[in-house]
Order: structure tokens, then sequence, then C-alpha cells
């Protein structure tokens, strides 16, 4: 298992011996890509860990379209919140790749943090952070236009899953382009207009499923120019 970059990171907090009891007290279970691992508005009865594949984070609006919240990868815990405060989940969690993941019923995960303190103290710091995160994107919507957006989610994408391929940061992610502008908030003709404009200017290229990061401060230097 690798940690999670992003706001999500809880693998990484943990002490070794929090992380050998952690795998002591759960369960192994594995998902296929495209997989639901629970709904939003479901009874909070599972928490889970991901070891190995990503996945989406969603809500549906009055609507029914997809909001995308988050993508996230391995070292990253999910479910939480039901066992802080006993409600239904709060969104839709799916499988972008094959998943493995440790899986613990609310009760576990409750007597694992009072075997273990201290990692109360950092469940409260991940949720802290992912409240801001959730704030800096708003703000980023409205005040970033669609390019800047879109730039923010590609080097968003690169920092958490990146690798080095020679010609610059490729980002292997099976998300679609629906999916790219759900999570920025734009519709799919603003995200085909914005990876135009940054391939243009010779900063991604793009492929199937896949984009390549050629100068990744010029996109950030973009994305945070308002």
């Amino acid at each position: 298992m690798t940690p999670d970059d992003g706001p999500s990171e809880f693998w990484a907090g943990l002490t070794e011996q929090e992380r050998a009891d952690l795998r002591r007290t759960g369960t192994v279970r594995r998902w296929s890509r495209r997989e639901i691992l629970f709904h939003e508005g479901a009874a909070s009865d599972l928490v889970i860990v991901v070891t190995t594949g990503r996945i989406k984070v969603s809500s549906h609006t009055a609507g029914g379209s997809e909001a995308v919240l988050a993508v996230r990868g391995p070292g990253t815990l999910v479910g939480e919140l039901g066992v802080i405060d006993g409600s239904p989940r709060s969104a839709t969690v799916q499988a972008l790749d094959d998943l493995t993941a440790l899986t613990f019923t609310p009760e576990r995960f409750e007597a694992y943090l009072e075997r273990w303190p201290r990692v109360s103290l950092l469940l409260l710091r991940m949720v802290v952070s992912r409240l801001r995160d959730a704030d800096r994107k708003r703000v980023e919507f409205g005040a970033l236009d669609a390019g800047r957006r879109v730039a923010s989610r590609l080097v968003e994408m690169a920092d958490r899953f990146g690798r080095d391929s020679g010609e610059g940061v490729r980002v292997d992610l099976p998300v679609s382009q629906d999916e790219l502008a759900s999570w920025t908030g734009v519709s799919r003709a603003a995200v085909n207009k914005s990876l135009a404009l940054l391939r243009s200017r010779g900063w991604i290229s793009t492929g199937r499923m896949n984009v390549t990061l050629h100068d990744v401060p010029a996109l950030r230097a973009y994305a945070e120019d308002a």
C-alpha cells in the first residue's frame, strides 16, 4: 500500500504498530472496475481503507445529475463519517480500477480507535483537511474560468497519481470527459475546449484515458492565476 497524497491521506499518518493492528482488525475485500462500493443514502455499515486501486466519490443533484466530489487512491479512508455520526452515506463511492481494500464494521473500527486514541486525532485532522479542500474548490468554481479549473484538476491528478514518462508527468486515470466535466463543474464542451487550449500551448498531450503534463509549473501557475 502506498499513501494517498491528497487531503484524504490516512494510511501514511499511521505508525507501524497502528498499521499492523489495522491489518489484523480488517477483512480484505475486492471490487471490480466500475463496481459500486456503496450508494449515497444507504446505511453506514462499512469503513474502508483502500489498499490498491482508485475510487470516485460522487453525489447526485436534485435533478439526478452526478457531481464528482473527489478521486482518491491507495491509503484513502472512506466511510468514516457514518462511524462518527451514525447517519446514512453522504456520497456514492465507485471503483475506478480493480480495487482491494481493508474493510471494517463500525463496531470494529470504533474498537480500533479506542485502542489507538492518537488515530482519532489523525481522523479529525483528515476530516478538517477534506472540508478545507471542499471550501477551496467552491471558491475556485466561483473565481476561475473553465480552462483554469481543468488545469487545476490535471495538476491535482498529476500530484496524486502521476509518474515520470520521460516526456513529462503521465497520468493514467480511468475518468471519462463527462466525469472530468462534472468534477470541474463545467460542461463537456468546455472541457474539450480547455484541453485543446492547453495542448496548443504545449503544456499537455492527451491519449485514450491518459494525459501527459509537459510543463507542470506552467499549468500550476495558470490554474492559480485568477
